[in-house]
């Protein structure tokens, strides 16, 4: 993903959940991917899906039972 998609999308998801941490980053050596931060802390991975000519990303994060304790 080029730096202006992953900002992009970062502002969108900055908007989305009113938090102006929220950062999106490019992972080494995958150009379908990012992954998402929550201030320091890793939280998901968004990815590029333009199959079919439509365009979409996904974020996918995962929730450990220890996190809800």
């Amino acid at each position: 993903m080029e730096k202006r998609e992953l900002d992009r999308v970062q502002s969108y998801m900055r908007k989305l959940f009113q938090n102006q941490t929220i950062r999106v980053v490019a992972r080494p050596r995958k150009d379908d991917s990012a992954e998402v931060y929550l201030g320091e802390e890793f939280v998901g991975v968004l990815f590029r899906d333009d199959e079919d000519d439509d365009l979409s990303y996904n974020f996918q994060m995962a929730i450990l039972e220890t996190d809800l304790e």
